[in-house]
């Protein structure tokens, strides 16, 4: 093991087995107040046998001589470089230095481990050729309050979902970060394990080396030992990133007793029963949808409407999605749920899938999820794409918009349509009206919050009735009645008589 703590001023060279030809790399080395052990870091860093090397110390705000001491490794050595940060955390520091690194992988380095010269060589040659690998790690011991070997089990998702089985120091390509987003900043504890979940839990494979070249060393006060008193805000932080992942790999969210979440989760099941519904056309979107009320309960995704229920804008797998909670129902409804009747989410997802199939726009429905406390109904969930109509109903009517009577029109034959075909919204509001024009500049109406559409006969003075509850003047009255009179083949001014009925006096 490489250890000469005393030898902060002897002269580092670079090797002179440089070939322009290698892949660039840089070791990212972030420091606090490590001014006993950074020069000794530095030194085992500095002794690689590989280049193009870059070592860059980022000093995150220290108050001892760890800044100097890394300033005069970089006056005697060119591949040091030395970046300053107000105290931000150690992700802020990785993130700052990697923004500013110019090689392809990225190694980390803690300001108080040391590497073997030949780490760097033996990553680099499995990265170079394997483009399928994402992450080379050592193996690795342990030193100083604590020795042995650092006894990590094999890599595979199910281990990750349950526990972090790789230290920081293992090489990555740049890429990935940049893909990723880089560290996670909301994180103070265990950021490498919320990092390689955000790698690697969509694919990818991790090598380990062979050999043991990474010395891990242990203290009173290390960060290991210190961020184990962060265990539920790291759970939870986990839990609010990944609900996908530990769905898929647990079952449900990653647990406070970690290695016995699996088995919680299925407890969980049988107590609180989930039903769950994924369109065919959106398969793989099965586990964002499993994990709708994690999400809506660590406050995920954007609120674009919160009263008694709430909607919520999430963008994921490069689709705009928007979701619906509906509230806990009164208790005679917590009972007839799922057992007498359909619920509000799973009535919106068949009233679109049934819409859509008769030529009537409504936004692709994705699935809904509903649960129950014991045999009691508990909350549910519908998504579906997000509506290309940019134009709410209360534009149209508040606004000066050239081609209004167009808009209204095509509400008009839009409703005489779902009236033809046994249909009728008994909620027909100015929140369930959505236009725009597709690519072609015809118009376009998307009917939303379908879960009061009701099954009847629809004849002439409940279809023309059915608009009572839009703000409306009497001139958009009667363009839209001229257009829904003229699609059912129904007299005009009967129609009319009986929509102005519904219309509020007039001051």
């Amino acid at each position: 093991m490489i250890s000469d703590p005393d030898s902060a001023t002897t002269n580092t060279t670079p090797p002179t087995t440089n070939n322009s030809t290698n892949t660039p790399v840089s070791v990212v080395i972030p420091v606090y107040n490590a001014e006993a052990f950074l020069a000794e870091t530095l030194n085992s860093v500095l002794a690689t046998t590989y280049a193009p090397l870059e070592v860059i110390v980022i000093d995150d705000g220290s108050t001892d001589r760890s800044r100097h001491i890394a300033l005069d490794f970089a006056e005697r050595d060119p591949r040091v470089k030395v970046l300053h940060q107000e105290n931000q955390g150690v992700c802020r520091a990785r993130n700052h230095a990697i923004a500013h690194a110019a090689g392809r992988y990225i190694l980390p380095v803690d300001a108080d481990n040391l590497i073997e010269p030949q780490f760097v060589e033996q990553a680099v040659a499995i990265l170079d050729a394997s483009p399928e690998v994402k992450v080379v790690a050592p193996r690795a011991d342990f030193f100083g309050e604590r020795t042995g070997e650092w006894k990590l089990p094999p890599f595979s998702l199910r281990r990750l979902a349950r526990r972090n089985i790789m230290d920081t120091c293992a090489m990555y390509r740049r890429e990935e970060w940049e893909r990723i987003g880089g560290y996670c900043e909301t994180i103070i504890a265990r950021e490498d394990w919320e990092f390689w979940i955000s790698m690697l839990k969509d694919g990818g494979e991790v090598v380990r080396l062979p050999d043991i070249l990474l010395h891990y060393r242990v203290r009173q006060r290390s960060k290991r030992i210190a961020d184990r008193r962060l265990k539920r805000h790291v759970i939870a932080t986990l839990n609010r990133r990944h609900p996908e992942f530990f769905e898929r790999e647990l079952g449900g969210k990653l647990r406070m007793q970690r290695s016995w979440s699996k088995l919680i989760n299925r407890l969980s099941r049988i107590l609180s029963p989930r039903r769950v519904v994924v369109h065919p056309d959106h398969a793989e979107l099965s586990d964002f949808v499993k994990t709708l009320p994690t999400r809506f309960a660590a406050k995920d995704g954007t609120v674009i409407f919160k009263n008694r229920n709430e909607i919520r804008a999430f963008h994921t797998h490069g689709l705009d999605i928007v979701v619906k909670e509906f509230k806990l129902p009164n208790l005679i409804n917590r009972i007839a749920y799922g057992l007498l009747r359909s619920s509000k989410a799973e009535r919106s997802y068949r009233y679109a899938e049934m819409l859509r199939a008769i030529g009537i726009d409504s936004p692709a429905p994705i699935g809904f999820v509903t649960l129950r406390r014991g045999l009691l109904f508990s909350l549910s969930y519908y998504a579906s794409l997000r509506s290309a109509c940019p134009i709410s109903y209360m534009q149209l009517y508040e606004g000066n918009l050239p081609d209004r009577d167009d808009y209204l029109r095509a509400i008009g034959r839009i409703t005489a349509r779902l009236h033809e075909n046994g249909w009728i919204h008994t909620d027909y509001s100015r929140g369930n009206i959505l236009l725009g024009r597709d690519a072609d500049g015809r118009i376009t109406v998307d009917l939303v919050d379908l879960n009061r559409l009701r099954r009847r006969t629809v004849d002439l003075a409940t279809g023309s009735r059915n608009f009572e509850r839009l703000p409306l003047t009497p001139d958009m009255l009667a363009v839209i009645i001229e257009a829904y009179a003229a699609e059912r083949g129904f007299d005009v001014q009967a129609c009319m008589v009986e929509a102005l009925k519904s219309l509020p006096p007039q001051s």
